[in-house]
């Protein structure tokens, strides 16, 4: 009995590997956990800052890492939070500003248009290639495709405008993960450092009308002003951390709406001047 050979089944097609996002969030933030509650114990919590040279001890007068150190527990979390931010902040300036590219983003848009006017594809290709950067990377994906669908025959007109904007679109949905990265840690802190730093005043007014209540009545008031100074530490820092947050947010969300505006002015470029020269 004849048998028929089967044919072999057909490989899906490799997908595209997603690059290692390098040290996760968790780790750094764990990191700088270890880092804060180092600088809080072994240099604010050190005698030197402190009456009679151990931190049980009254802060020396003027001192204010003494001062910092009283504030509790709190303090070191809120110093984790801060030193987290600036982390993050300053990994946003180094990538948001390697996305915008090597040139002006405005001068490379208009440079484009006008040899896309010109019908110059591939010197404008060259223009991606020493851009680089996001929008660079989105336009030169862009125009491959306006290449390639320039010498298709099997779609229409508007088949290849469809396609042609799809392709923007997906090569912008892979570079948006990059650009907002941590960003949404930045912005929880914003809100759980205020919440932190009422925390930590709370249980330092606790603690000093306790204090207060336990002998009696009799506390002078020069130390229930010192309780209530310490207790405030965590409110200061805790507001001070999320206005650095805020501030930080809104500038990096700004910086990358100015980016996905680019990329959508010259899609839209790229899209109106195959309509215009193809069919």
């Amino acid at each position: 009995m004849s048998t028929q050979a089967k044919a072999p089944a057909a490989k899906p097609a490799a997908q595209p590997q997603k690059k290692s996002g390098g040290i996760g969030s968790g780790i750094i933030i764990l990191v700088l956990a270890v880092v804060a509650h180092l600088i809080f114990y072994l240099w604010f919590g050190n005698g030197q800052h402190f009456e009679g040279g151990v931190n049980t001890g009254h802060p020396i007068q003027g001192d204010y890492y003494g001062l910092v150190f009283k504030g509790g527990f709190i303090v070191p979390i809120l110093m984790t939070c801060f030193l987290t931010a600036l982390v993050f902040s300053i990994e946003r300036v180094l990538t948001i500003g390697k996305a915008n590219g090597t040139g002006d983003i405005n001068a490379f848009v208009r440079k484009v248009q006008s040899l896309l006017d010109a019908d110059k594809v591939e010197d404008a290709m060259k223009e991606c290639d020493k851009q680089k950067g996001s929008v660079g990377n989105v336009t030169l994906s862009a125009l491959k495709k306006y290449k390639q669908l320039t010498a298709d025959t099997a779609l229409d007109k508007e088949q290849k405008l469809a396609a042609l904007s799809k392709e923007v679109e997906e090569s912008t949905s892979l570079e948006m993960p990059m650009l907002e990265k941590n960003l949404t840690i930045i912005a929880t802190l914003a809100s759980v450092s205020t919440l932190l730093g009422l925390l930590g005043t709370v249980f330092g007014m606790i603690r000093s009308f306790a204090a207060m209540g336990a002998s009696g009545g009799s506390t002078d008031s020069s130390a229930l002003a010192n309780g209530i100074s310490e207790a405030l530490i965590n409110t200061a820092l805790g507001i001070g951390t999320s206005a650095i947050c805020i501030i930080a947010y809104n500038y990096f969300t700004s910086r990358i709406d100015t980016l996905t505006y680019s990329i959508d002015e010259i899609g839209l470029s790229v899209n109106q001047n195959f309509a215009a020269h193809h069919s």
